[in-house]
């Protein structure tokens, strides 16, 4: 392990194979923590390329919790936080949209970490708590075509790399792969960076992991979100094409609004904020929600273009459908601690 830090530490970057190498040494618990530590820093200081961004994300899903869901075409919409944005839970908002779309969900997710409500601290105040079982996360997915994968129930093994990575008190690569490694087959894909400048490498790692259109997207002001406050950039990944492009929200006929226009806070008030836009109220929260939802819809396959999928995401929400997809999955969630407290 030594040997590879010195290596990273003087600038040069891995192969894949290498990657994988390191990577079943970080999940080696006879690995010396501060020996990862090292690495983590060094890989951080010089810059991740897709190659080994790749590798850790496959080596990471094979440790993740199997789960058991039939042939399909899933999607994930989580991004990788940490924009400092202090925005409300867009990706997890959008996520009922989806589905009250069509679109089948599993979504990655899990506490706060950098912001004031992570996606399973909001949902917990949304009455759908964290702590299914795979068997739960895959009926609750056949069931209503959603479902949320709560990270440390899905990537035990993740805990003592945690620890190691709040020692660290810095983003490292384990910022990046965190929606890479949903245990659930994906097909598609919407994510978000907060790094304008890797936007194409990471739609590379996407194309490497095996998604057949997928779409990665560095928000105006570096958000992991599309925003309403400027320009957008994305990459499209269709059938191994990569094709960068960049949209305002003036061009899917969206209001411009202000990053501040869309600030949450914690879990009660992302909750509040989230049943209005589903009780249909209008303004930049409701108009940030169809706006990623619509792009979420577009890299699905399901519309042939964004400014459509923001029209279906709209429906989505007025038609109650959005609504109905969350108080479904509460209630699966009220059912299932039920049994739990029956035991």
């Amino acid at each position: 392990m030594r040997g590879i830090v010195r290596k990273v530490e003087l600038g040069n970057h891995l192969m894949y194979e290498e990657m994988l190498e390191v990577a079943d040494k970080i999940f080696d618990e006879q690995t010396d923590s501060r020996d990862i530590a090292d690495f983590l820093v060094a890989l951080s200081r010089k810059g991740e390329t897709a190659h080994e961004v790749a590798a850790l994300a496959s080596v990471m899903k094979s440790h993740a919790v199997q789960l058991s869901v039939p042939e399909g075409v899933y999607m994930d919409n989580c991004g990788t936080g940490g924009d400092g944005s202090d925005s409300f839970n867009i990706s997890t908002a959008s996520a009922f949209v989806l589905a009250g779309a069509g679109a089948s969900v599993a979504k990655h997710g899990n506490r706060k970490i950098s912001s004031a409500a992570g996606s399973s601290d909001v949902l917990e105040e949304l009455g759908v708590h964290s702590e299914f079982s795979a068997d739960e996360t895959a009926e609750l997915l056949r069931r209503e075509g959603i479902t949320f994968l709560h990270a440390p129930q899905v990537h035990p093994k993740m805990k003592r790399i945690g620890a190691i990575r709040q020692q660290i008190g810095k983003p490292t690569i384990f910022n990046l792969v965190g929606p890479l490694t949903n245990p659930i087959p994906l097909k598609t894909q919407f994510t978000g960076i907060n790094r304008p400048d890797f936007t194409m490498e990471y739609a590379t790692v996407l194309r490497m992991l095996g998604r057949e259109r997928a779409i990665v997207v560095s928000g105006a002001g570096g958000m992991d979100e599309a925003s309403l406050a400027g320009q957008n950039f994305f990459v499209l990944l269709d059938k191994g094409d990569l094709i960068p492009f960049s949209l305002t929200a003036d061009d899917v006929g969206l209001a411009p609004a202000p990053a501040s226009a869309i600030r949450g806070g914690g879990a009660k008030v992302n909750a509040a904020i989230i049943r209005a836009i589903f009780q249909g109220q209008r303004g930049p929260h409701f108009d940030t929600i169809v706006f990623n939802a619509g792009i979420g819809l577009f890299a699905n396959g399901q519309v042939g273009t964004i400014q459509e999928g923001v029209k279906r995401a709209t429906d989505s929400i007025l038609s109650g459908r959005a609504l109905q997809k969350l108080e479904a999955v509460a209630a699966f969630s009220e059912k299932i601690g039920q049994k739990a407290v029956a035991k």
